[in-house]
């Protein structure tokens, strides 16, 4: 079982910048995909950012060119670096992990889950 926590969510103003992070403890998530999905109130949770096993990076339309995914294998690390933010960035943050490596790209595909961090973004 692969246990995950998120930090480093709050509150920003437009243009300002937040750094996610999520440490994995508990099974080694060596081998998973790595993924930041994001869910507004009434909606389902979409795939933000996602790091394969192989390292292949997938983003969100949305986030290209503002967010950045990386991950720190030493440390069981994923981070998710947010740039150029905007009030409809505004959502709860998971960190969310996959056996087998492959990003599915739709929340159902994912067994592990943090339990997620606010990001609000103001006008």
């Amino acid at each position: 079982q692969v246990k995950l926590v998120e930090s480093g969510g709050g509150s920003v103003q437009a243009g300002g910048s937040l750094r996610l992070s999520c440490v994995a403890s508990g099974d080694s998530a060596s081998g998973y995909c790595m993924a930041w999905f994001r869910q507004f109130p009434g909606a389902e949770r979409e795939r933000v950012a996602s790091i394969d096993s192989s390292g292949s990076i997938r983003y969100i339309e949305s986030a290209k060119g503002r967010f950045t995914i990386s991950q720190d294998n030493a440390r069981n690390a994923l981070y998710l670096q947010m740039d150029s933010l905007k009030p409809e960035d505004t959502a709860m943050y998971y960190c969310a992990a996959r056996d087998g490596g492959y990003c599915y790209p739709h929340s159902i595909g994912y067994r592990h889950w943090g339990q997620g961090t606010q990001v609000t973004v103001s006008s």
